[in-house]
């Protein structure tokens, strides 16, 4: 039993690592700024609402897109890295109720092996919108 105590602060020390994501290549920079273009950030968000149905664009390994609309597109810049999701691997989202959140938990699976490549967690949301007049 006392093992374990000693043990304590040595195991939650391997857990307090800092993250930092890879830089975007050119070839991501070019998608991201094609996506984005002629639009305007705004102030991040917490939540976006699952509704209406969003189409999901990745650009890197921690970074989408949700497309609303031709208007709208939220960029979130994932909380870890999801291996796999620039091979083509499926992102798989543990949420609750009707909404996306930062914190989410994710991870991503290739469903033809049904191994799971990564895990990560969602970001804030970040809306770029069209400028009213556009």
């Amino acid at each position: 039993m006392r093992a374990w105590i000693w043990m304590t602060p040595l195991l939650l020390a391997g857990c307090t690592g800092s993250y930092e994501p890879k830089p975007l290549t050119e070839k991501q920079t070019v998608a991201l700024d094609k996506a984005l273009a002629g639009k305007v950030p705004g102030e991040k968000v917490s939540c976006i609402n699952r509704e209406p149905q969003t189409n999901l664009t990745v650009i890197s390994n921690n970074v989408l897109l949700y497309r609303v609309s031709r208007k709208l597109v939220y960029k979130n810049e994932l909380i870890g890295s999801c291996s796999g999701l620039t091979y083509g691997d499926t992102m798989i989202v543990r949420s609750f109720g009707s909404q996306l959140c930062r914190g989410d938990f994710t991870t991503t699976a290739n469903l033809q092996t049904g191994i799971t490549t990564g895990s990560c967690a969602l970001g804030d949301f970040i809306p770029y919108r069209t400028p009213t007049g556009k």
